[in-house]
């Protein structure tokens, strides 16, 4: 009986003490407190900003396809000639108009209108064109603003209208291609207008001979003439012609004048307003 009690004693105390070391390990353990989140932050709206110049975004229009797509109506109108198409989105092919080069051309028939070029935030439709002076086609994007935001509407394709005089497409083919024709188109003396190099606010007025035309000359497109009509007369039937050479982020900056005098084009005034 007394070695009963004793191993009854003795287990009894192992248990105590491994009871005892349990609640020390349980006492001693950090646990980590519950994590708090807290609560998820509203996301802010990101704020839709209209367009800006029409410029602006036609650099960004012609530059990147992908925002290209988003800023045409599908099916898009197609008119050749004629012929009344659509386009479908996947028949889409990316088109950079005049940003693949160095430079683009500005069309008027008037000076006066040469202001419209210059605040393009104004205006809710313009029209981007090309002059095929080859085939004597033009080809013309409409744009409209809707909403703040410049939207690809149509495109058309036409002959460019006879004309019983010599027409300006053919004489501008041969005067860029032609040197020796080209000798004969120049008014002399030639009007000549530039930038004072005395004073950069003020511009200098002289005349070139023919010499000097050659000499100073800008480089002339001879497949294709540029437009941005911004609401400016550009008729085919015009008597005077204006051509701005303008370049792309380099400041260069000509501009031609022409007229057509007893039945034939000339040019009667050049002017070199590069920075």
């Amino acid at each position: 009986m007394i070695g009963i009690a004793l191993c009854s004693s003795c287990s009894e105390q192992k248990k105590q003490q491994q009871t005892s070391q349990e609640v020390e390990i349980l006492t001693d353990t950090v646990f980590p407190e519950e994590e708090i989140r807290p609560e998820a932050e509203e996301e802010e709206p990101i704020e839709v900003v209209p367009d800006g110049s029409f410029f602006d975004f036609i650099y960004t229009f012609a530059t990147d396809s992908l925002f290209q797509r988003t800023r045409i109506v599908f099916p898009l109108p197609y008119y050749y000639l004629d012929e009344a198409l659509r386009i479908e989105e996947a028949g889409w092919e990316y088109d950079p108009l005049f940003l693949d080069q160095s430079y683009y051309t500005l069309l008027f028939d008037q000076e006066e209108e040469m202001e419209l070029a210059e605040d393009d935030e104004e205006h809710t439709s313009v029209q981007v064109e090309w002059w095929f002076l080859n085939t004597q086609q033009v080809k013309r994007y409409y744009f409209e603003r809707k909403e703040g935001f410049w939207i690809l509407e149509a495109i058309n394709v036409r002959p460019v209208e006879e004309d019983r005089q010599e027409n300006f497409g053919d004489f501008f083919f041969r005067f860029a291609t032609d040197s020796l024709f080209q000798g004969e188109r120049v008014r002399q003396p030639l009007k000549f207008v530039t930038a004072d190099p005395d004073d950069d606010f003020s511009i200098f007025e002289t005349t070139l001979d023919l010499e000097q035309w050659y000499a100073f000359r800008p480089p002339l497109p001879s497949e294709r003439l540029s437009n941005i009509n911004y609401g400016q007369h550009n008729e085919d039937r015009a008597t005077t012609k204006i051509v701005a050479l303008k370049g792309i982020g380099n400041g260069f900056s000509n501009i031609l004048y022409f007229h057509r005098k007893r039945g034939e084009w000339e040019l009667y005034k050049f002017e070199d307003a590069s920075i």
